[in-house]
């Protein structure tokens, strides 16, 4: 074998590497070509997915009549497949109407020829749809030069609906007409406002009721129908009515015809289309109303005046009227009847009074009453109630449907001669049985009417009464009865003031043995006087007991003031006395003291300091009750001297593990008043907080007032005081009382309350058990 020579394996060497360069890169490439093809493929079936589910079918006509089209236009023409060309799509048998056929043809020859778009709408002639076809020029991407696309939509339902609204337009076109034609005839003005609230449309009736000249005359000039009505003109409604969007009416004066006349006006909103409005003529009708309320109310009037029972009744059965004896005569309540109950409500109302006849079958006796709306005559019948009552029904129906029931009480007329005996035998038994003494004169002075009490106390007899003297006759009989005789006058004028003058008179009379009668002259409806005696012996001694006690009373007040007075200015000598011993032994001028003698001075000192705080609250207590403390009139600032009281207090409280605050605002202002005493009075509340409080509580002073008083107000979170001994602890007595019983009680508070109340201010305690104490008081200024 021959060897090759280096050349020739360098030449093969590199052919072979040129070879295996060519088949890598024809490999990369195939790789590279098959994904774009995958990718085109992709894109291919996503468009092809995309026409498919598209509203339109779209179809190319090529330059030699050659169609594709998609399978869905055969099914819109009724054709078992899509046409394959131009002449079998506009063929006669092609699925589309011959007319339609043949302007399609020529939009799409255009379309080839001269590069127009077209739109076409066409019917087929196996299907009912309607189908709209648009059309243009194809790019040489989809076809050869001359080609076109045509892109068919289903118009059948746009094309239904906008048929519908043709229909609709024309039909509110021919309502709008008419409308127009019925505003025009309408007999009252009738108007339209533009959005801006200007006047757009008037009919005849609002020309001939401005006296315009015409239509065109009144919008140009904008004259309006009806006035302003309280400044308020009536673009001003017609915008209301607009801006509340619901109709709007109004009665207001216009002049038409030279006459002043009230209208009703209406103003209809029409949305963004402005205003419409009429006015109808209301002036014979508001004159008819008023005169018809001032009938009817005088025929209430006059029904609410009668004394028989009237109820009326509505067309709707319902009650409308009823008087005060129709209430009475039936034991009714206001109340139920102000319900307007129905005629078969009232009668079970009536019966629940048992104020009905009674019977068996009361639903059929109250059927047969409801019969009553409907009878053409006046009806009448007598009820005879269970309590005897007599009673004369008429039932009137009302030529509005309505009834009118009047009922009239005979009863008195039917046993007037039994009651008028029973009359007076009721009264002379109630004349005789009276504890009063009573006698009846006449207009002349005679004595017409007695019962056995006046006869006893004058001590007359039978006999001259029975005679009717006149009264003074009587009184010159009887006057030896009277302690002073002359006293008869007197009577005797009172009875002549009461017969004659017809005027009341009273007065009192003593009798010889002692008794003592007031006595009064009462005149009567009838002409006669009513002579009365009621004997006050009794009274008048219980009267002159507890006089003769309240003197003794105020005595002994007198009395314990003065002693009080008198002891706590005695005790004061002897209590001075102690304490100057016992600051002259602390201050060592007996020598020095040991520890405990210190302790017991201090002691010493103490307790009188306390009694004589305590003498000093007694003494101010009592001459507060008295009325005789004496208060001073200088200006006061509050706030300083709150201010000292809490610095004063504010050891004790720390050592009793409270915090005292002070809250102070400049509106607390100056008062004129006692600084001591209203000093007194804070410190007695703030002293009586730190003892019913315990460890870790917080008192707080706050101060403010207004122009004409100032205000303290002091509270504690405590444990606050019940409700039913809130008021005890302002009583003197009570607080003494708790004093002895060992409880924790001094008075403070009562004098606290007092000393206020001398100032002309106000003290108020508002507490809940559990809940703390708060106290404030108001001063006036002045």
């Amino acid at each position: 074998m021959t060897a090759l020579s280096p050349v020739a394996a360098m030449i093969l060497g590199i052919v072979l590497a040129l070879w295996l360069g060519a088949a890598i890169w024809a490999v990369m490439s195939g790789q590279r070509m098959r994904r774009d093809g995958t990718q085109s493929q992709g894109k291919i079936d996503r468009l092809t997915m995309l026409l498919a589910s598209a509203p339109a079918a779209p179809v190319i006509v090529h330059p030699d009549g050659r169609l594709e089209a998609a399978d869905r236009l055969a099914k819109w023409l009724g054709r078992t497949r899509a046409p394959n060309f131009l002449s079998e799509l506009t063929a006669e048998d092609g699925g589309i109407e011959p007319e339609d056929a043949a302007a399609l043809s020529q939009d799409i020859a255009a379309a080839q020829r001269a590069g127009k778009s077209f739109a076409r709408a066409v019917r087929g002639v196996n299907s009912t749809r309607l189908l709209l076809v648009r059309g243009a020029p194809a790019g040489p991407e989809l076809a050869e030069s001359g080609g076109a696309l045509l892109w068919v939509f289903d118009a059948t339902d746009s094309q239904a609906e906008i048929q519908s609204l043709r229909s609709q337009v024309a039909q509110l076109r021919e309502a709008l007409e008419a409308l127009a034609g019925l505003v025009e005839a309408a007999p009252f003005p009738m108007w339209h406002r533009t959005s801006d609230l200007r006047l757009s449309l008037v009919n005849s009736a609002y020309v001939r009721a401005v006296d315009a000249e015409d239509a065109a005359d009144v919008i140009t000039q904008g004259i309006e129908l009806v006035e302003s009505v309280g400044g308020v003109p009536p673009e001003a409604a017609a915008a209301d009515a607009m801006a509340r969007d619901q109709l709007v009416e109004r009665m207001v004066p216009a002049t038409i015809d030279g006459e002043r006349r009230m209208m009703r006006v209406v103003d209809v909103p029409l949305g963004e289309a402005g205003i419409a409005g009429y006015a109808v003529d209301q002036h014979e009708l508001e004159q008819a109303r008023v005169e018809g309320r001032r009938i009817e109310a005088a025929q209430r009037d006059l029904l609410d005046r009668l004394s028989a029972g009237v109820a009326r009744f509505g067309p709707d059965r319902t009650l409308r009227f009823w008087n005060q004896p129709f209430m009475s005569l039936f034991g009714l309540r206001q109340e139920a009847l102000a319900d307007a109950p129905v005629f078969e409500r009232v009668l079970d109302q009536m019966r629940d009074a048992r104020r009905l006849p009674e019977h068996r079958d009361f639903p059929a006796w109250r059927s047969e009453r409801r019969d009553w709306f409907l009878s053409p005559e006046p009806l009448e019948e007598n009820w005879l109630l269970q309590d005897g009552t007599h009673l004369r029904v008429y039932a009137q129906p009302l030529p509005d449907g309505g009834l009118l029931l009047i009922f009239e009480d005979r009863t008195e007329q039917v046993q007037l001669s039994s009651a008028r005996d029973t009359l007076l035998r009721v009264r002379t038994a109630t004349f005789d049985n009276l504890f009063e003494s009573i006698g009846v004169f006449a207009a002349d002075g005679r004595l017409q009417m007695w019962n056995s009490r006046f006869r006893m106390i004058w001590g007359a007899s039978e006999e001259l009464l029975a005679t009717h003297p006149r009264i003074d006759d009587l009184m010159r009989d009887v006057q030896s009865c009277l302690a002073k005789p002359e006293q008869g006058n007197l009577v005797r004028e009172l009875v002549r003031a009461a017969t004659v003058e017809r005027k009341q008179r009273m007065g009192h009379v003593g009798f010889a043995d002692g008794r003592i009668f007031e006595f009064a002259a009462i005149p009567l409806p009838d002409g006669n006087a009513l002579f009365t005696m009621l004997d006050v012996t009794d009274s008048r001694r219980v009267e002159q007991v507890l006089r003769d006690r309240n003197e003794a009373l105020e005595q002994a007040d007198k009395i314990k003031t003065a002693f009080v007075t008198n002891m706590s200015y005695e005790l004061r000598t002897p209590l001075t006395t102690i304490a100057g011993f016992a600051e002259m032994m602390s201050a060592g001028y007996a020598g020095e003291l040991p520890e405990p003698a210190r302790d017991y001075v201090a002691g010493i000192l103490q307790s009188t300091g306390r009694l004589s705080m305590l003498i000093d609250n007694v003494l101010d207590l009592t001459q507060s009750e008295a009325g005789t403390l004496p208060i001073e009139r200088l200006p006061v600032d509050l706030g300083a001297l709150a201010s000292a009281r809490v610095e004063r207090l504010r050891g004790e409280a720390a050592s009793k593990g409270m915090d005292l605050a002070l809250d102070l605002t400049p509106a607390m202002g100056v008062v004129r008043g006692d600084e001591r005493r209203i000093g007194q009075c804070i410190d007695h509340l703030l002293e009586n907080a730190l003892t019913y409080c315990s460890r870790g509580a917080r008192i707080l002073l706050h101060g403010d007032g207004t122009a004409d008083r100032a205000r303290i107000v002091i509270s504690d979170n405590g444990p606050g005081i019940p409700t039913e001994r809130q008021q005890a602890i302002f009583e003197p007595l009570v607080r003494a009382e708790q004093a002895r019983n060992g409880a924790k009680a001094g008075m403070g508070l009562p004098l606290a309350r007092q000393l206020v109340q001398a100032h002309g201010g106000t003290l108020e305690l508002v507490s809940k058990k559990g809940q703390g104490t708060m106290i404030l008081i108001e001063l006036p200024r002045g």
